[in-house]
């Protein structure tokens, strides 16, 4: 591995990786096809090795797999090395006309898993999540599902996303040390005392923590987390970066099992994201955003 690079499991990624929910819903619309793949070209283009999605990242309920769709298309159709891409996708929520729930049953996941297999396009994916707990289950027989469709190559790594501790440590027995390779949970400077410990417990055990909305969100916390925060403002103007690399490059250095996954549904924000990889923050820059999570 290098600075650039962290491990999930037998993967190696980036620091950094892509979240693609924002090209397929959030605030208003789908981003437009060709600004799609220029997105996802420029955060591979960026050195990002890590692409999230979901089956139900989708404008609709009835057009579930839309977003893998754009990431498998955008794979395809990008000039590097796909051989060094890592693919992430997740499963067990469902979504209807009716609304939408959860499902974590063996038969459920097996499902979405084979259909976004060919949304991506692909025979295997590299990291499958348990999207969100099912409350009608024990959460181990989800946990055990994931752990077949493993045995049968359809998954490389499994993750746990939207966990607790109690649920990762089911996860951890269930699948044997080192069988449980990312959690991935809501976490950054707006949102944190619901997600810092699992944080801290993933590292204690080896655990990619991969965190989601890692800017704040799509809802305007995103763009705004240099207005919000006074210090990260002026570290960033200290820095001549922008507000958004200092939150990364921060999150960054609380741990190298941590991975955050920046959304983005235009290649300039991708691409100035990818720069809190390199970006170096000293001491006394770390100290005082530390007090944010106090």
């Amino acid at each position: 591995m290098t600075a650039s690079t962290r491990r999930i499991g037998s993967l190696t990624v980036s620091a950094l990786g892509l979240g693609a929910m924002p090209l397929s819903m959030g605030r208003g619309e789908p981003a437009p096809h060709d600004r799609a793949m220029a997105t996802v070209h420029a955060a591979l283009d960026a050195g990002i090795t890590l692409l999230d999605t979901a089956d139900i990242y989708a404008p609709s309920w009835d057009t579930m797999g839309h977003n893998e769709k754009l990431v498998g298309e955008a794979l395809r159709s990008w000039d590097g090395d796909r051989s060094q891409i890592v693919l992430a996708t997740k499963g067990g929520i469902t979504r209807s006309a009716d609304g939408g729930g959860r499902d974590g049953s063996a038969a459920y996941l097996r499902s979405a898993l084979e259909k976004s297999l060919t949304a991506l396009g692909t025979d295997s994916v590299d990291l499958y999540y348990w999207h969100r707990p099912d409350r009608s289950i024990r959460y181990a027989e989800g946990v055990e599902a994931l752990a077949v469709l493993q045995q049968e190559g359809l998954i490389r790594e499994i993750g746990i996303s939207n966990a607790n501790v109690e649920e990762i440590d089911v996860a951890r027995e269930v699948l044997g040390e080192g069988g449980l390779a990312a959690v991935q949970n809501q976490f950054s400077p707006t949102f944190f005392h619901t997600s810092r410990r699992e944080l801290e417990h993933c590292g204690e055990h080896g655990i990619a923590f991969v965190p989601w909305s890692p800017l704040g969100g799509t809802g305007g916390g995103a763009a705004a987390v240099g207005e919000r925060f006074p210090q990260i403002q002026r570290i960033a103007e200290a820095h001549a970066v922008s507000p958004q690399q200092v939150v990364l490059a921060w999150e960054l250095a609380l741990g190298e099992h941590v991975i955050p996954i920046p959304g983005a549904s235009r290649p300039e924000s991708i691409t100035d994201s990818a720069q809190a990889m390199s970006l170096q923050l000293s001491d006394v820059d770390l100290a005082e955003l530390n007090q944010i999570i106090v």
